[in-house]
């Protein structure tokens, strides 16, 4: 076995053709290795953690962020360390568990560092689905916002298929959105999102390079 596939088995696991990535093997209430936990902004810590969910489409350990603080531009984000590329498809199961100002949970992609990186949201509060580009640490829509149901406590599958300057969104495998933008050209890390309180589960993160 060489040391990458070992690398990708000791986080779920290798298909033929992208990374599959579960939560399986991390101690309950701790964040997995080969994660950066990172933010946006300013307000109280991330906290990112394995969670047991029986509810979850691959049961029963989930990746969750659990902080709870409502500055409405705080960006919670989680790194994956394993990739970094320019075009792929990047999909995550999603679950938004509750949250006041907020219950939304997104994908990153192209990420240079906390201020700089493209996202994806789905929002149970505000019922739609969104794409933004963070430059400088502000963000802004590349994208006119779709509605969209997004039941909390529902598992839904957020996906976005990165082809040079063109970015489509899917829920559920149909596609809600696309946009253009040539901000960040080059490649970047993949992850994770949640803003303000949200507390949001994450299952079945996949990437699949192109």
């Amino acid at each position: 076995m060489t040391k990458a596939l070992g690398f990708w088995i000791s986080f779920g696991l290798l298909a033929s053709s992208g990374r599959i990535v579960t939560f399986d093997r991390t101690a309950v209430g701790h964040a997995p290795a080969g994660w950066t936990v990172a933010m946006t902004h300013a307000g109280a810590d991330p906290r990112w953690e394995v969670r047991q969910d029986n509810s979850a489409p691959s049961p029963p350990y989930v990746l969750a962020q659990i902080s709870a603080d409502r500055h409405n531009d705080r960006y919670p984000l989680a790194i994956f360390d394993g990739v970094s590329l320019r075009d792929c498809d990047v999909s995550v199961r999603i679950k938004p568990v509750s949250g006041l100002q907020d219950q939304a949970g997104g994908v990153v992609w192209r990420y240079r560092d906390p201020n700089n990186y493209y996202l994806a949201r789905a929002n149970a509060v505000s019922k739609n689905v969104a794409i933004y580009k963070v430059t400088n640490g502000e963000r802004l829509p590349i994208a006119t916002a779709v509605p969209h149901d997004i039941e909390p406590n529902t598992w839904n599958i957020l996906k976005v298929s990165v082809r040079g300057s063109r970015f489509q969104v899917y829920v559920n495998h149909r596609r809600i959105l696309q946009a253009d933008d040539k901000t960040f050209s080059g490649p970047g890390r993949l992850g994770l999102w949640t803003v303000a309180d949200s507390v949001t589960y994450f299952d079945d993160f996949r990437v699949y390079p192109k």
